[in-house]
């Protein structure tokens, strides 16, 4: 038998799951006492999905334009994991609750180093296709 105290990151259970009224975001709260808010972008960009993360890290492909990006529906698969179906039809991730638990514990880094890409490429988090303007 296991209690919260004896959870390690990598199996904490979530408690709560709900999808903003505005469908921007996804509050997740985890037995361990974290929670978390991922905004809809931040959870297209970063999808688990072999589309954007490719097979190795040498095929990760870089998302932009998702400024707008809503979620549409968390589909539950099986006990372990969610599938978010996006409104830019985007629907073949599945967020474990290990992938959901560091995406929150991560979101400074990994949102920052997406920003970082985004620039390094001349590419926008607005509409998917243009090019920032200097």
């Amino acid at each position: 038998m296991t209690d919260a105290s004896t959870h390690s990151p990598s199996n904490a259970w979530p408690t709560e799951i709900r999808i903003h009224k505005d469908r921007r975001a996804l509050t997740i709260a985890f037995d361990d006492g974290t929670s978390f808010i991922l905004p809809a972008e931040y959870l297209r960009v970063e999808s688990p999905s072999a589309e954007v993360q490719g097979h190795s890290p040498a095929d990760r492909q870089l998302v932009a334009g998702k400024r707008e990006v809503r979620i549409d529906e968390a589909i539950p698969v099986g006990n372990y994991a969610v599938r978010l179906i996006f409104d830019d039809q985007h629907s073949t991730g599945i967020y474990t609750w290990e992938i959901l638990h560091r995406l929150g514990r991560e979101q400074d880094e990994l949102w920052t180093r997406y920003l970082q890409e985004l620039a390094s490429k001349n590419l926008s988090r607005d509409a998917a296709g243009t090019v920032r303007r200097h």
